[in-house]
């Protein structure tokens, strides 16, 4: 007779809705991280045998750069700052972390779709250093070859997994049969010791692979280093003139005149800082010219150098931030070297492209006239930091970096408008991108708390190409008063303000405007996109 049992499905141990993961399956899961540590350290090394930017974190990672939207770039400025790319890096590092652990648990219970996804995984590598601007033949080699080495490891790795007997055979966990080791070999719940010296032995390779392949990339940086660090600008033609007395506000905590190379902020495209041979550097100007010119960075160091004070501006500066930097610049006029080429009638715009494949829209006009729009060699009297273009940068004063500012570059086409477009305006941004007149409060700080009495004010404003006339300031919904400005060192960089304020007690706004010779800096707010944003800064600060 049979025994009468409650309805429905009864859970006991060992059934599948019951049972926690089981040591074999985090094993697993620890053989596909192990599994994708080899892929990326082999791949690693043979990356910087080719390439360095054919590693796939690196070509991914650069790839995805090149994909992302206006308003994701936007995000990510604004929220990381210049640590953008590092966040990228480290997102990038937890997917491929988890994609990997699940992949290892797949392989074990069915090796082929486990294997399928590790291949697709590294595909992805492949085909995105394949993709890149300046790839080659050999751009998939890393990825593959890693690739390989990741499918052999996590293979090895789930034959020392042994299937313990309590288990085997339970639904949904039974290993593959061609991967699973002989129950008998091992008493029950207990995992092989095997298992943990592979893995640990593994790691240990996947350390010293990794190693070696970052020795060979680090061999080239140092020596791209040490070339820059041996490097002897020559005198300029024509140097900056001396800075006036009175450039520098005298309110403390406002931003130093100059900005330190190591503070100078650093918004660009490349997932990895490229590392240039100045010695073998050269440079195109050709397209929509009479004659095609090649220069090399001998031939820079050689000509007739002049030096200029320019403040640069990120398009993805916000109100009030401090995506903006002022330095002294050392470097050869684009005016002289394009006279050499003589543009063709049509032509409107230079196309400009860096080593890591960016390139930017630059109107002819803004290269030609009388501005210091160079090819800069030097910053503050030392030559180009590595991550600021080095060997060679453009600068171009009064434009945004975006449609100017080329790190790195290898080639200037002469072209027009309504034939190229640069790496942003194929985003949607404005292919001409004029700086906006901007200003901003540094002292106090926003939501300061602050003492009753005469308190000191400052900030800095730009206009580059135009120069700053004056800046206002006004508390709460009082009138606008004018702030004292500090000398104007040229049109072409920010100037500094002060003014001191009376502050009563309570909650107040601190509202600044700047003007130009054009007129007064506009009040309408917009976003950075397409074409920079713009509005007052205003900051609040509790006065006791």
């Amino acid at each position: 007779m049979g025994t009468l049992t409650p309805a429905g499905p009864t859970l006991t141990a060992g059934t599948p809705a019951a049972r926690a993961p089981s040591p074999a399956t985090w094993l697993a899961a620890l053989s596909g991280v192990l599994a994708a540590a080899t892929t990326l350290g082999i791949a690693q090394l043979a990356a910087a045998i080719v390439a360095p930017a054919t590693a796939p974190l690196v070509a991914v990672g650069g790839a995805f750069i090149d994909a992302t939207p206006p308003w994701l770039k936007d995000f990510a400025i604004s929220t990381f700052g210049t640590n953008d790319k590092l966040v990228l890096l480290i997102g990038m590092v937890v997917v491929v972390t988890l994609l990997a652990a699940v992949a290892g648990v797949i392989a074990r219970q069915r090796w082929g779709l486990g294997a399928t996804l590790v291949v697709l995984l590294a595909g992805v590598g492949a085909f995105a250093a394949a993709t890149r601007p300046d790839a080659n033949p050999f751009a998939p080699f890393a990825s593959i070859v890693g690739g390989a080495a990741g499918l052999m490891a996590l293979r090895v790795l789930l034959r020392r997994i042994p299937d313990p007997p309590a288990v085997a055979g339970a639904a949904g966990d039974a290993p593959d049969a061609r991967l699973r080791s002989t129950p008998a070999q091992v008493p029950a719940g207990a995992l092989d010791r095997r298992s943990f010296l592979a893995a640990a032995a593994l790691t240990t390779a996947v350390a010293a692979v990794a190693a070696v392949g970052g020795q060979i990339f680090g061999q080239a940086t140092r020596t791209v280093q040490a070339a820059r660090a041996a490097l002897r600008l020559p005198r300029a033609a024509r140097p900056a003139a001396a800075l006036a007395a009175g450039v520098q506000s005298t309110v403390a905590g406002v931003a130093a005149f100059a900005t330190p190379n190591d503070e100078f902020y650093r918004i660009d495209t490349a997932f990895i800082v490229p590392q240039l041979d100045a010695a073998a550097w050269s440079l195109r100007v050709h397209g929509m010219v009479e004659n095609e010119v090649t220069i090399t960075f001998k031939d820079l160091t050689e000509a007739a150098l002049i030096e200029s004070w320019v403040t640069l501006t990120c398009v993805s500066n916000l109100v009030g931030g401090d995506l903006a930097g002022n330095a002294k610049w050392l470097g050869y006029p684009l005016r002289d070297l394009l006279a050499r080429a003589q543009p063709t009638a049509g032509a409107d715009m230079v196309l400009s492209t860096s080593q890591d494949g960016f390139t930017a829209s630059t109107p002819l006009e803004a290269l030609t006239d009388d501005r210091d729009a160079i090819l800069a060699i030097g910053m503050n009297d030392e030559p180009l930091p590595v991550a600021h273009g080095f060997p060679v940068r453009m600068v171009v004063p009064g434009l945004y970096g975006y449609v100017s500012a080329t790190k790195w570059v290898v080639d200037l086409e002469v072209t027009r408008f309504a034939d190229a477009r640069g790496y942003w305006t194929d985003r949607g941004w404005s292919d001409h991108g004029p700086i906006k007149t901007a200003s901003r409060i540094e002292v106090p700080r926003p939501d300061s708390a602050l003492d009753a009495g005469r308190i000191a004010v400052g900030g800095t404003a730009w206009a580059q190409h135009r120069g700053i006339t004056a800046v206002e300031i006004q508390v709460d919904d009082g009138a606008w008063v004018p702030a004292e400005l500090a000398t104007e060192a040229s049109v072409d960089t920010w100037r500094q303000w002060s003014y001191l304020w009376d502050a009563k007690p309570g909650t107040h706004r601190l509202r600044v405007r700047a003007s130009d010779p054009t007129g007064v800096q506009t009040e309408t707010e917009a976003e950075p996109a397409p074409d920079g944003a713009s509005g007052w800064h205003t900051i609040t600060v509790t006065v006791s």
